[in-house]
């Protein structure tokens, strides 16, 4: 009966080595099947937009803009004046208001007739500012989908990297009722029994850490879209092509959303020059007072003009003028370097992305298969007593390690491609980014 019980559980061993061979030689995979409302990128683009708070923000700035340059297109409100002219403080007739000829009670109202031009330019100005609030609001969308597209990847390759230490682990678990049964049958020693075990507990080591990288990827996607965040995720979508091409980069640096809020810096710094030379003109007032007098004098009216003397032009208005005419030529040169910062990096991120893909087909095409087969090879030589565990586990982890390798530049790789596909907000700008990058094979 004993020698019964061994001949099934070593059966029952047998079985899952066997099982545990085919997984090894039909290579790490994980699975594809995902239950029903999981979160897809473009859903989770369009989620972290509409809770956005900053994009309401900046339409309030771009409201605020507009009022005020429809407010400074306007005159300036007229100006009531009320007062008692010559009134007596001494003799008898102190404090009439009707008994001196002089003493009169005056009601008048005062106009600053700004010029149109000047109005104009003001208005301009802040127009120009609500074209920078806009502006920035491309900024804020692209940076947010671009933010929410790397968190939402980087959740997913978490993921699948915590899969294949998974099923690591099942195939560990299987190893080690493997060795504990050769062991207790006198047909494997007790350092295999060890080598297995050791082996399991890097593994759920290796878990643990991948449950942490998971856990934190999930916290920044959920900065961007909250409680969404909580779903599966969805199939990658296509990342064959960002929208970005070296020979194309001119065109692709001109739109990007920050290189446009410059240029609308630069158009208020403009305004700001055209109101200075406005300002060398001088606006001026006019006034209409009404004076009644005691009744036995006759009532009066006033008209006075005043015209600011700007007897110091250059000292002033024109020191003024240089002052906004050296600002622009600032937001000039902040806008050139800004493009080239922004060619260069770039440009670097484009061959980083093409290399990258390279170096995947590199991965699926000899390095995974070459680490596939030295694990079989470890395994067969183990199963005809020619090799020892310690070789198998060697191997198997060699293969686990390039497939995690793989899956860590694939993600650094679809990180890329997000920073490249979002450099201009996706379905806004002035102009489509179009473009192709040289796809690997």
């Amino acid at each position: 009966m004993f020698h019964l019980l061994h001949r099934v559980a070593h059966g029952k061993a047998a079985a899952r080595w066997l099982l545990l061979s085919f997984a090894v030689s039909s290579g790490i995979t994980f699975a594809q099947s995902l239950p029903s409302g999981s979160l897809s990128l473009e859903s989770a683009l369009k989620l972290a937009q509409t809770r956005s708070s900053l994009l309401l923000a900046q339409d309030s700035a771009a409201t605020a803009s507009r009022e005020m340059a429809v407010s400074a297109g306007q005159l300036p409100d007229p100006t009531l004046k009320l007062g008692i002219n010559n009134l007596p403080v001494t003799s008898s007739d102190r404090f009439s208001l009707s008994r001196d000829f002089m003493t009169m009670r005056s009601i008048g109202v005062m106009q600053e007739f700004t010029r149109s031009d000047k109005r104009k330019a003001r208005s301009v100005r802040f127009e120009s500012e609500a074209q920078v609030a806009y502006a920035s609001r491309a900024v804020t969308i692209a940076n947010l989908q671009r933010e929410t597209a790397m968190a939402w990847l980087e959740r997913y390759y978490s993921e699948r990297m915590r899969e294949v230490l998974v099923q690591q682990r099942d195939e560990t678990t299987l190893q080690i009722e493997a060795t504990d049964t050769a062991y207790r049958t006198g047909k494997g020693s007790q350092a295999d029994v060890f080598a297995a075990r050791s082996a399991a507990a890097q593994i759920e080591d290796r878990i643990a850490q991948a449950d942490r990288q998971v856990l934190a990827s999930n916290a920044k996607l959920t900065r961007w879209i909250g409680d969404a965040a909580a779903q599966p995720l969805d199939h990658l979508p296509a990342m064959d092509k960002p929208n970005v091409e070296l020979t194309l980069l001119d065109s692709v640096v001109a739109h990007h959303p920050q290189i446009a809020v410059l240029k609308r810096q630069e158009d208020v710094a403009q305004a700001d020059v055209v109101i200075a030379k406005t300002n060398k003109h001088a606006d001026w007032s006019a006034e209409l007072m009404f004076s009644q007098r005691g009744s036995a004098f006759s009532n009066m009216i006033s008209i006075n003009l005043s015209v600011p003397l700007q007897w110091d032009q250059k000292n002033r208005q024109d020191r003024e003028l240089a002052a906004k005419l050296a600002m622009v030529e600032q937001a000039r040169a902040q806008t050139e370097e800004m493009i080239r910062e922004h060619a260069a990096e770039i440009r670097g991120m484009v061959i980083e992305w093409q290399s990258n893909r390279e170096r995947l087909t590199r991965h699926d095409s000899s390095l995974i298969p070459l680490a596939s087969e030295r694990t079989r090879a470890a395994l067969a030589a183990y199963r005809g007593g020619a090799g020892s565990l310690t070789t198998v586990l060697e191997a198997r982890r060699g293969e686990i390690d390039a497939r995690m390798e793989r899956l860590r530049l694939a993600m650094d790789t679809a990180r890329l491609w997000a920073q490249l596909n979002y450099l201009n907000p996706e379905g806004h700008g002035d102009a489509p980014i179009a473009a192709t990058v040289r796809s690997a094979p």
